[in-house]
């Protein structure tokens, strides 16, 4: 089954097969998923011209709010929804495996950051937590199940009992990793600065209205000082995306093995941008195969030419996502 086959491949792409594996991916969601092949048709695009990863057209990310973008003829298993913000349309993503979205979404944590098993994994994510179809809730759940640590959980306003948490596992050397959305950890650093030690504190963006927008500089700043750390961790993600990408130490993203981030010129969407530039990102998200893979984004940004990118902001007119950090002017 060509689907099947594509899976198998996906589970072992490696960056020197990654865009023959996407064109490969192309052909079948233009002929498998209804709204990508309208919007190749409204392109008087050829499919058999397409013979290199420049000629792919990326998918407007919008249109996850208001089409059914499976490609192939299977039921959802759950669909992922976005925050969006109030009487605003929200993104909706079904997924077809959830083992699918698990496996994928650890074997890229632990690339970065080693094991999960016996590391304690702290979720802050009160906005998530309280409301239903969040992928990051879903993926840190995965996560605090593969940690097997028995401190391992999710805190939804019980601001004292996680620092006392942490304090414990920092004076006893556990290795631990605390995801939070960036509000929420700016609250905890507020009311209960202290020295985390080798603690990897990962923010996910998002203030949603909860706070002032701030730089991304200007977060990490904060908490560094607060938790007494050289460097705060950052996690690439939204619901559009079952990959992830992460920025460790502060620095640029890293995006997972079955991601690539290339960069389109501001005013022509249909045209690429060269590395290195502030552009607008596409997102080829081979994990993605049975969604679309190939998504015109609307965050602004740099790519490098080793495949590593910066976030700088959001085109003007899209709307705010509760997963990412507004992060100024470019």
């Amino acid at each position: 089954m060509w689907r099947d086959e594509l899976a198998e491949r996906i589970e072992k792409v490696d960056p020197a097969s990654f865009w023959d594996l996407a064109l490969d991916v192309f052909r079948y969601q233009a002929s498998n998923n209804l709204i990508y092949a309208q919007y190749l048709d409204l392109l008087h695009l050829d499919v058999r011209q397409v013979r290199q990863r420049t000629d792919i057209p990326y998918l407007p990310i919008s249109l996850f709010k208001t089409q059914d973008l499976r490609s192939g003829d299977w039921t959802p298993v759950r669909t992922f929804t976005s925050s969006g913000t109030t009487g605003s349309t929200t993104s909706h993503h079904p997924l077809r495996s959830e083992s699918w979205y698990a496996r994928l979404a650890s074997r890229t944590f632990e690339r970065t950051y080693g094991p999960l098993r016996d590391r304690a994994v702290l979720a802050l994510l009160p906005a998530y937590l309280e409301r239903t179809g969040s992928s990051l809730v879903f993926m840190a759940d995965d996560f605090i199940r593969r940690s097997g640590h028995p401190a391992s959980g999710f805190y939804l306003d019980d601001l004292p009992a996680l620092a006392r948490q942490l304090a414990d596992l920092t004076s006893r050397g556990v290795p631990t990793l605390l995801l939070g959305v960036s509000f929420a950890l700016l609250d905890l650093a507020e009311l209960f600065p202290q020295s985390l030690g080798d603690t990897i504190v990962m923010e996910t963006g998002g203030m949603k209205g909860r706070r002032r927008e701030m730089t991304r500089e200007e977060l990490h700043d904060t908490l560094c000082r607060a938790f007494e750390l050289q460097h705060i961790h950052s996690e690439y993600g939204m619901t559009e995306l079952l990959s992830q990408a992460y920025a460790p130490r502060g620095g640029r993203f890293e995006p997972a093995p079955t991601l690539a981030v290339t960069p389109r010129d501001i005013t022509d969407p249909l045209s690429a941008a060269p590395n290195g530039r502030s552009a607008v990102l596409n997102l080829t998200d081979l994990a993605n195969l049975d969604t679309i893979s190939f998504i015109a984004s609307d965050d602004l940004g740099r790519v490098y030419d080793d495949g590593k990118f910066e976030v700088l902001g959001r085109l003007d007119y899209s709307d705010i996502r509760g997963c990412n950090l507004l992060v100024g002017d470019v």
